[in-house]
């Protein structure tokens, strides 16, 4: 099978390639840089340019699945100019990616997107599946909202869709993890606001098995990618602490105080989201970290 992955350096992306090549897969690649284009018997790169409408059209050849990971983050302020990249960066590159599509002759089977969990709403009593209607008020879900929009115009072209709402992801590589290590590390470290808010997470190696879970069985529609057992900040703050043998003496942060520090993005930290995996589960995905305090230690130990 070959599979073209947008975003193939990032945390997800380069995680996803490694094992698709290591089960003798084929690994097509987009970049913006020039300078990061391989060419090797299973794995090539291609230039594009999402912004300008560039794209090299020949890695569309022999590809049987796409799957769309590109994206500027979300963990930096979300100043006015930043929420349009943020917008643009996942949008442009989709639209791009089905233009090609729509005008070539191609094999594509199936359009794989990253999403996100954003898209609940906050609550202290509703747990989210995959059928839950509920859509929040916000510019991060309506930012999903968008996202998923885009991905799922490839069914116009009778392409398989599927999207992966993400989580937390747990990794020692980068992402929200070790910025919450960094601080307890060194001695620091606290929970937020009452510390109760639910935070649902997942960790890198099951986050990567079920985008590949998803291509061999050309699993269609939402997948929450989230391990089943959610966990509170304060919990999970402790959890840390524990592992890494330091103590937490300092008060939970307020969150008026982040939200000095952050702007509006602070309210990452403080949503209350009780949300399952509960597609994955019924088609049969096995999570091999399925608590926090399994997925820890594997990261910090």
């Amino acid at each position: 099978m070959k599979v073209l992955i947008t975003g193939a350096t990032g945390l997800i992306g380069s995680e996803l390639t490694e094992k698709l090549l290591k089960n003798d897969h084929s690994v097509n690649y987009l970049t913006t840089s020039i300078s990061k284009i391989a060419n090797k018997n299973n794995y090539k790169g291609f230039y594009w340019n999402p912004q300008d409408g560039t794209i090299d059209e020949n890695c569309i050849e022999g590809v049987d699945v796409i799957v769309h990971l590109a994206g500027a983050s979300i963990s930096k302020k979300w100043t006015n100019n930043y929420k349009q990249e943020l917008i643009e960066s996942r949008l442009l590159s989709a639209h791009l990616l089905f233009g090609l599509v729509k005008k070539s002759q191609n094999q594509v089977k199936q359009f794989i997107s990253a999403s996100g969990t954003a898209i609940y709403p906050d609550s202290f009593s509703k747990v989210y599946d995959e059928n839950s209607p509920e859509i929040e008020d916000s510019f991060l879900s309506n930012l999903v909202v968008k996202w998923e929009e885009s991905a799922n115009q490839f069914q116009l072209l009778s392409i398989k869709t599927t999207v992966l709402r993400t989580g937390i992801v747990f990794s020692a590589k980068g992402g929200a993890l070790a910025e919450m290590v960094k601080p307890i590390k060194f001695g620091v470290g606290s929970g937020f606001g009452s510390g109760k808010q639910v935070q649902s997470w997942i960790h890198i190696q099951d986050l990567v098995n079920l985008y590949y879970f998803a291509i061999i069985n050309q699993t269609e529609g939402i997948l929450n990618a989230v391990a089943p057992n959610p966990i509170s900040n304060q919990e999970l703050t402790k959890t840390i602490a524990r592992i890494l043998k330091k103590p937490l003496i300092l008060p939970n942060i307020p969150q008026f105080v982040m939200k000095l520090i952050l702007g509006e993005m602070h309210i990452l930290l403080f949503q209350n989201k009780t949300i399952i995996p509960k597609r994955a589960l019924q088609l049969g995905f096995k999570f091999e970290f399925d608590t926090a305090e399994k997925a820890l230690n594997d990261i910090l130990k």
